[in-house]
């Protein structure tokens, strides 16, 4: 029986390339591996499994930052965001794009819901940036990598579900993304800048107008628009890393501050809200359905002696630390050309993490790596996920061609700060240490 749980996963992919929908699939690959392996006391097994997700108190944060992302989709501060960054950023080479991928990293550090970020930013900047005739391929990757960044940058959905499957504190990982994220938009930043120096006609330099800003004017701009959002990231973000708030905590006044921004800006009705709290519903249901049912898998997995058996087999082939780190990276990003990045992380969390504490690497560290493999997921078609949230928003004029073009330069550059990442750990674990004397 030893051989039993490695059937599990081509299983649960044989039902998910029949169609059947991610959560259903590992469900029923949880109940056909269940009876073999503990008969009829599988049905308490999935009762014991059920009820640890819904007294987990971490997870109360993902309804909580879908709902905030909601809010914030419908308030206008992409518009306001945009205004305040572009006008300083318009004179340089492909300024429309770099004031993107800013808006994009205060949009993430504010909600860290992805597909309301590249939603709200896409219909914003596509028309602009066409307007004054950049590159497609630019437009497409900027809009795609941007969007995205909520994985990787603090608070992040994807990390306040990964941190109870890996028996870690998700304010840890959120401390631990906080550099790495950074250097990835920072990188994205100086791609677009150096692609625009050379190549002018990717992104040109919006001529000088006369109605343009003073310069008291441009900080009065920056001050009004600026001010609210910033704010909301402090409320949010700054409350988990000085240790002032739980995640679960920070998620409940972000979700009560983005209604008190659209409040702010004049955006707030019911038929929003309404909008808003069906919109939570439908996606918190998503979530949790498909994180049920990868606990029931892993679950079954682990009763079953796939971790010990997996160990086992790892000690035999003799592997390396870093040969089995590497190995485990690659297996990631091949399953994000095929998977959703929740399917991922239910998957391979809670397989991976207790072989890379073996191995003897920091699991804080390796939690990050992951997040960083999570996000080339959302650009490596034939999923893509960022390239679908851009197709429902993008004109005719910039096609699937234009937005596989597009992404490449932007998955270099994950896979450079992931490099990154791996050469410098203390990027990973400073932050957490620091935070942690305070505590």
């Amino acid at each position: 029986m030893t051989w039993l749980p490695f059937l599990m996963l081509p299983t649960a992919f044989i039902f998910m390339f029949l169609g059947f929908p991610v959560a259903f699939g590992l469900m029923i690959t949880a109940v056909l591996f269940g009876i073999p392996v503990f008969g009829d006391r599988v049905v308490f097994q999935f009762i014991e499994k059920i009820e640890d997700l819904a007294s987990n108190f971490v997870f109360a944060a993902v309804p909580l930052f879908v709902f905030m992302g909601a809010m914030l989709e419908r308030s206008g501060i992409a518009d306001r965001l945009f205004e305040a960054i572009h006008i300083w950023t318009r004179r340089l080479p492909g300024g429309l794009a770099i004031a993107t991928i800013i808006m994009c990293i205060l949009f993430a550090a504010s909600s860290g819901v992805i597909g309301a970020t590249e939603s709200v930013v896409g219909l914003l900047t596509i028309p602009i940036m066409l307007r004054y005739g950049y590159d497609r391929g630019l437009i497409s990757g900027t809009i795609c990598a941007g969007g995205s960044l909520g994985t990787i940058i603090p608070p992040s959905v994807v990390a306040v579900v990964m941190g109870p499957l890996a028996d870690l504190s998700v304010g840890d990982i959120l401390y631990g993304m906080t550099f790495p994220g950074l250097i990835m938009g920072v990188l994205y930043i100086v791609y677009i800048l150096v692609l625009c120096i050379l190549k002018p006609a990717a992104g040109p330099r919006i001529p000088p107008s006369p109605d343009d800003p003073g310069f008291t004017q441009k900080l009065w701009i920056s001050t009004r628009n600026l001010l609210p959002p910033v704010l909301l990231i402090f409320a949010v973000l700054g409350s988990i890393l000085l240790g002032w708030a739980s995640p679960t905590e920070a998620a409940a006044i972000g979700a009560l501050s983005s209604v008190l921004l659209t409040v702010l800006y004049g955006t707030f009705s019911r038929a929003n809200l309404m909008e808003a709290v069906i919109k939570t519903v439908k996606v918190t249901a998503m979530i949790m359905t498909v994180l049920l049912a990868g606990t029931l898998f892993t679950g079954v997995f682990i009763g079953a002696g796939g971790i010990n058996t997996a160990n086992q087999l790892i000690g035999e082939m003799a592997l390396k630390p870093w040969t089995l780190l590497a190995l485990m990276l690659t297996i990631i990003f091949i399953a994000g050309f095929f998977l959703d990045w929740i399917s991922i992380v239910l998957i391979f969390v809670p397989l991976f993490t207790p072989l890379i504490k073996t191995a003897g690497f920091d699991p804080v560290w390796f939690c990050v790596l992951f997040l960083i493999m999570i996000q080339t997921s959302y650009l490596t078609p034939p999923m893509a996920p960022a390239i679908f949230y851009l197709r429902a928003v993008a004109p005719p004029a910039i096609t699937i061609g234009d937005m596989y073009r597009g992404v490449v330069p932007f998955i270099v550059l994950q896979l450079i700060t992931l490099g990154i990442t791996m050469a410098f750990p203390v990027l990973v674990t400073w932050l957490p240490g620091v935070m942690l004397s305070f505590r």
